[in-house]
């Protein structure tokens, strides 16, 4: 499936010249450009110029003649305030109202029970990898969240100074419903640290804690935090999902609420536009929720386009191992198709160190278009349209 942006008739083959000021460019804000665009991403153009504070000089058809009757005097405009109050309003911007925050705390944390605790990985995969559920039940509040939220948790023990371990944030992987649907129950997508110091291995004090926990143990559960990861209340919304690892938690919560039949049935909110998920990982038996995001891309093929970057198994173009960006390389055309579109939104999770790889590959896709990232990106996240939780 190809990802589009268009909303016009792909039959109409005509092209049109737009001046404008101010618009993705590393020259002065007062620099003119000249683009191209056929008709099929004129309004797509013009939502984006607006959203991003540019302003409409002129639209004329390529060949130098009048643009038609119907559109020229809408997309000429030099986007004054009344202008911009509706691309505003179609860039769906995330939802804050109503989000719980801290309604536990870690002096007085909710004490959940373990439920269910098994391996994510396949045979012959890199490291351990855990998908563990709580029940929340019983709680005075009770224990709700969101998708894209995280919660805390405070291992048994104490540290080398006798002190009790401090929390360790872990991002969802369950919808606000739960795994069970029956909205009492919260899962995590957990991989245990370990690394080497002076000869010796040293293992995560909490992610150990929990990889190694056995149903019906009791936990300290704080939160939930976070509202940078928070989907588009927005039915039309395009998603565009880059993961490494377990960073994979928040996509799956966002998975499972569009295109998870029962989650459908239940959450009143029915995904109509475009999602799009990168996912990078070791081997191909390092994926997470493979299977699961195999079903919805065969399931929901209009909807979901599923992209894997496995490192030590494929190649990128100059014959090193692929990684995301790499990916994101490949598909940058489609990406910023997209990205011009107000209504799409971009999700990045995963470990710090895939930031400067993706900055990179944005960098290169935009400038192949004229566009300077380093001034774009900020603008997407102001507009709360680019999402980023990496550790």
């Amino acid at each position: 499936m190809r990802v589009s942006t268009t909303t016009s008739s792909r039959s109409d083959s005509r092209v049109f010249t737009v001046v404008v000021q101010g618009y993705g460019s590393a020259l002065p804000r007062n620099a003119e450009r000249t683009i191209n665009v056929p008709f099929s991403r004129l309004q797509a153009l013009m939502q984006s110029i607006s959203q991003l504070g540019g302003k409409v000089l002129s639209v004329s058809a390529a060949a130098d003649a009048p643009a038609p009757a119907a559109p020229a005097p809408a997309a000429s405009q030099p986007a004054p305030e009344a202008k911009k109050a509706p691309a505003k309003k179609s860039a769906a911007p995330v939802s804050h109202a109503a989000v719980p925050v801290n309604l536990y705390k870690p002096k007085s944390p909710f004490i959940g029970t373990v439920t269910e605790n098994y391996s994510l990985l396949g045979d012959g995969a890199i490291g351990r990898v855990n998908h563990i559920t709580f029940d929340l039940k019983g709680g005075d509040p009770q224990l709700h969240y969101v998708e894209g939220q995280s919660i805390g948790i405070i291992p048994d023990g104490e540290d080398a100074n006798g002190k009790p371990h401090k929390l360790r944030l872990y991002s969802i992987a369950s919808t606000r419903h739960g795994d069970n649907l029956a909205g009492d129950t919260v899962s995590l997508c957990v991989r245990q640290l370990q690394y080497e110091k002076d000869g010796e291995t040293i293992n995560g004090v909490c992610s150990t804690f929990l990889c190694d926990i056995e149903p019906g143990a009791k936990v300290k559960i704080t939160g939930p935090v976070g509202k940078e990861m928070l989907l588009p209340e927005d039915e039309d919304a395009n998603i565009i999902m880059l993961a490494t690892g377990t960073g994979i938690a928040p996509m799956r919560t966002y998975l499972r609420r569009m295109f998870e039949p029962t989650e459908r049935e239940k959450n009143g909110w029915n995904f109509k536009g475009k999602a799009w998920l990168f996912m990078g990982a070791p081997t191909t038996a390092n994926l997470l929720y493979d299977d699961d995001f195999n079903r919805y891309e065969r399931e929901f093929p209009e909807n979901f386009r599923y992209t894997k970057a496995i490192s030590r198994e494929q190649q990128n173009a100059k014959g090193g191992r692929m990684y995301i960006q790499d990916r994101v390389s490949e598909n940058a055309d489609e990406i910023f198709s997209m990205i011009e579109n107000p209504k799409t939104h971009v999700y990045m999770c995963g470990l710090r160190g895939m930031e400067p790889g993706i900055d990179e590959a944005m960098t290169a896709a935009a400038s192949a278009k004229g566009l300077d990232w380093s001034e774009l990106r900020p603008q997407l996240k102001k507009a709360e349209r680019w999402h980023v939780e990496t550790y």
